[in-house]
């Protein structure tokens, strides 16, 4: 045991490589936005990584809003149907969970949107809706080319769906139309958003200056309020000064722009990643891949010698064992007790690690994540300068920013190292942004279609 002690030095030095200087910061925040004009110009956007999506979402949430309004939320192998009740300061909301079968992910887009049709109009009448016509929002969050707040283009299926007959077609169309074939529920579908863009909308009905949305969980995106006349490919309503954007910032870096600061780690998750060369920066950010990002580093070492005895484990050389949610636990152990750090060494059947093994695993988890929040940091701060408001919230969701136990405190003292004098910032983690976010982008279109009407 004498001996391993002395390898943590070296450890340290091999994990230089997740350590990014202030001027490698910087070069990215310059890439970063050089993007984002890409993205937003009409010459540049066709060809552009960061695409900048327009939303056509003008208006935030302002605490006027009331009234009943449903919400539906598709994401996932579940979705959920929520009822939300708007009124002075304050909200109720009752939602349900429904699942996809399998048959239904991979079958026809009719079945699916039949589906959902059939379980909206459950949900109606057991919360004694059926008979009102009520305003919803979609969340749908799947990459979507937005034509309008209420026409959105599927691009391509993600997370296991493979719906024949979606692909390039509107979605929202899909669903009044399996609503239209039913004929027993009046639903009005209001706008069609994804869960950055929900989260964004959650945080402004509590919080006027939120003006940027995040997410850090399984993937990492980020929308945030331009002004419109930045915003060269809008075609919709003008007179507007404002416009919400999803950057998709997840394939910042796709072109090669951040191979400056990749590791040989991060090669190894692309390329063994199921959409090699794409989302480069999700990939060195999310959740998805945190845990497999640590994982190649003490396969690594162990074979080095460096820890473990150089004696590893069946588990720990299989890919995707060791989950993003260890690191949060084993970061989680106060400085000196490493309890957490041996319950997860024992799961992966390293039962034999020394506390030096234990000090030198938390100190990679504490790496990878650090960097994680660094680079989402820099993101931020790019977004904030760009914005160059005096006083911006940014209002954050995901597995990442919500559980790891320093993510949000790396956050806000390397943001405030990076924006220009004078800009104020507050993070602010979001309720249910995909589900009340949905709601709030539907009741601020009604609160818009009555002030025409």
């Amino acid at each position: 045991m004498g001996m391993a002690i002395n390898n943590l030095p070296e450890i340290r030095e091999e994990c230089e490589v997740f350590h990014l200087s202030d001027k490698q910061i910087r070069e990215i925040m310059s890439r970063l936005h050089n993007d984002l004009l890409k993205g937003l110009g009409k010459d540049t956007h066709a060809n552009a990584i960061v695409k900048c999506w327009i939303t056509y979402i003008q208006d935030l949430p302002n605490g006027k809003e009331r009234g009943k309004f449903l919400a539906l939320d598709l994401g996932g192998t579940n979705f959920r149907v929520l009822i939300i009740n708007l009124g002075e300061n304050h909200f109720d909301m009752q939602s349900k969970i429904y699942a996809i079968p399998n048959h239904i992910m991979t079958g026809t887009g009719v079945a699916l949107f039949d589906h959902i049709a059939e379980c909206l109009a459950n949900f109606m009448k057991e919360h004694n809706v059926y008979e009102e016509r009520l305003a919803l929002g979609f969340t749908f969050s799947f990459p979507l080319k937005q034509l309008g707040l209420t026409k959105g283009i599927l691009q391509r299926w993600t997370k296991g769906f493979s719906c024949s007959g979606v692909v390039g077609e509107d979605v929202v169309q899909g669903l009044k139309d399996a609503i239209a074939r039913r004929g027993d529920v009046q639903i009005d579908i209001c706008a069609i958003l994804n869960d950055t863009t929900g989260t964004l909308m959650s945080c402004a009905w509590k919080n006027h200056n939120c003006k940027i949305g995040l997410i850090v969980g399984t993937g990492s995106n980020a929308c945030y309020v331009e002004k419109t006349e930045n915003c060269e490919l809008f075609d919709g309503e003008p007179g507007k000064p404002d416009l919400l954007i999803n950057t998709e910032w997840g394939a910042f870096g796709d072109d090669g722009t951040l191979d400056f600061v990749r590791t040989e780690f991060d090669r190894e998750v692309d390329t063994n990643s199921i959409n090699p060369g794409k989302q480069i920066q999700e990939k060195m950010i999310s959740g998805m891949y945190m845990g497999e990002l640590v994982r190649l580093a003490l396969v690594k070492f162990t074979r080095m010698g460096l820890l473990f005895g150089g004696h590893g484990s069946d588990l720990l050389f299989e890919r995707g064992s060791f989950y993003t949610k260890y690191v949060s636990e084993i970061e989680s152990d106060k400085l000196g007790d490493y309890s957490s750090c041996m319950d997860v060494l024992e799961e992966l059947g390293l039962s034999h690690a020394t506390e030096a093994d234990m000090a030198a695993v938390r100190h990679v988890c504490e790496c990878v994540s650090r960097r994680a929040a660094h680079l989402v940091s820099a993101g931020i701060a790019t977004l904030l300068n760009k914005m160059g408001e005096p006083r911006v919230t940014v209002g954050i969701d995901g597995s990442v920013y919500r559980f790891h136990p320093h993510f949000h405190a790396l956050m806000c003292e390397k943001i405030a190292q990076l924006v220009k004098p004078g800009i104020q910032f507050d993070l602010m983690l979001s309720e249910d942004g995909s589900g009340r976010g949905a709601a709030l982008v539907a009741a601020v279109a009604c609160r818009q279609s009555h002030n025409v009407a």
